[in-house]
C-alpha cells in the first residue's frame, strides 16, 4: 500500500463530503462519495459540468460497483471483467436506486475497476467506489500534476492526493456494456 497516512487522509476527505483530486491511469481525477448528493453537485459546479451528462465511478474491485449497476448476461460480464483492472470504462445498466446525479439522463452508469495503485488504495480505504471525472473545467485540458489541478480548478478542491499519473496519454476508453461498441476511444 502507498503512504498509508496520505491514503487515510484522502479517505477522510471523501467521508466528510469533500472533493478530492487524485492521480489515475492518464490524468488527475476529481472524486467524491457517489452517495453524497451535495458533494457530487459541488463537484459538478467546480467542473461547470451539467448534471444530465452523468459521471464515471471507479472502484478497487467489482464488488464496490455492484450497488450501482445491474449485471449483464455471464458472457458479456466475462468480457467486461477481462478488461479490469484497467483503463476501460463500461456503460452498464444502472440499478433503480442509483441516484440520478450519477446517471444524468442515461439509463446506464459508466464504471471502471481502476489499475492505478493510489486510486485502488483510495477506494479500499474509503470502502466504496468513487466518482471519477477529469480535473479540469468541462471541455478544457485535464490536469496531470497537482500544480495543474490548482491552476485548472483553483482552491475549490479540498484535498489533493499527490502521486504520479499512469503513462496513458488519453483518458479511459468508454464502451457500451451491452454491445461492446466503443463510445470514446
Amino acid at each position: 500500500m502507498a503512504d498509508t497516512f496520505k491514503i487515510r487522509f484522502a479517505a477522510r476527505c471523501i467521508a466528510s463530503g469533500g472533493i478530492l483530486a487524485y492521480p489515475t491511469e492518464a490524468v488527475y481525477g476529481l472524486g467524491c462519495d457517489p452517495w453524497n448528493a451535495a458533494a457530487v453537485r459541488r463537484l459538478l459546479a467546480i467542473k461547470q459540468r451539467p448534471e444530465n451528462k452523468g459521471l464515471i465511478l471507479i472502484a478497487a474491485d467489482f464488488v464496490q460497483l455492484e450497488p450501482f449497476v445491474e449485471l449483464l448476461d455471464p458472457a458479456r460480464m466475462a468480457e467486461i471483467r477481462h478488461t479490469w483492472p484497467g483503463p476501460v470504462t463500461w456503460l452498464l445498466p444502472a440499478r433503480a436506486e442509483t441516484p440520478a446525479w450519477l446517471t444524468g439522463e442515461h439509463e446506464t452508469l459508466a464504471v471502471r475497476v481502476t489499475a492505478h495503485p493510489l486510486a485502488i488504495d483510495l477506494c479500499r480505504a474509503a470502502g466504496r467506489a468513487l466518482v471519477s471525472t477529469s480535473a479540469n473545467l468541462s471541455g478544457r485540458l485535464p490536469a496531470r500534476t497537482p500544480l495543474q489541478v490548482r491552476l485548472r480548478v483553483g482552491p475549490s478542491v479540498d484535498c489533493i492526493l499527490v502521486g504520479s499519473c499512469g503513462d496513458r496519454k488519453r483518458p479511459s476508453t468508454i464502451r457500451d456494456g451491452r454491445t461492446g461498441r466503443p463510445i470514446r476511444t
